[in-house]
């Protein structure tokens, strides 16, 4: 395993993340190949339409995001490589008229190729583990009504809530450690795809 393409790809994962939520959308398309695929919480789609609403969103007054992220786990096969990088997003929001706190924890799963000699990111699949609501000031209550979360994934419930809550749509069927057979069939088919680099 070559230690340059560890260092690069780590370096590719965490200026990816970084545009993402400063909202850089060129910085952020510099670090996907022209082809690539990104399926998150919001959305299923070309790199371009991911882009599109990363700049979209750096004009309006979106809730302030902070991420924070752990090392990857890197696994090379000639120019091919798999991480997984485990990622806390905190966004500041509103429910039901107070100031809230919703922390989301995922495992972000990517597919890295190197294509003229430069390492590009060629998918990305978010898994959800766990998120949390909170008062952002503490003892404030924030209204909500169990019944509500009722049906609600635990490996996303209250980032579900809280996107119904301001009347948007979420789909039931994300990737979720809460419905393991899919996530580990999502790990063997990046390991199929890895394994096709050698062939």
């Amino acid at each position: 395993m070559n230690a340059g393409d560890i260092t690069d790809i780590t370096q590719l994962l965490l200026r990816e993340r970084q545009s993402r939520v400063r909202a850089v959308p060129d910085q952020l398309r510099d670090c996907y190949h022209p082809d690539a695929t990104v399926t998150t919480s919001w959305m299923s789609s070309s790199v371009d339409e991911f882009i599109a609403d990363s700049a979209a969103g750096a004009g309006k007054n979106r809730p302030r995001i902070v991420n924070r992220l752990g090392g990857p786990v890197i696994r090379l096969a000639g120019t091919r490589g798999t991480a997984e990088l485990p990622s806390t997003t905190t966004h500041w929001i509103t429910v039901n008229g107070t100031e809230a706190v919703l922390s989301s924890f995922m495992r972000l799963l990517y597919r890295v190729e190197r294509r003229q000699g430069i390492w590009r990111i060629s998918s990305l699949v978010a898994v959800n583990e766990s998120d949390t609501l909170a008062p952002a000031v503490p003892g404030t209550d924030l209204r909500i009504d169990p019944r509500e979360l009722e049906g609600l994934r635990p490996s996303y419930r209250f980032l579900a809530y809280t996107r119904l809550l301001s009347g948007g749509t979420i789909s039931q069927d994300l990737y979720g450690t809460d419905r393991m057979p899919a996530v580990e069939a999502l790990y063997a088919d990046d390991a199929r795809w890895l394994r096709e680099a050698g062939d």
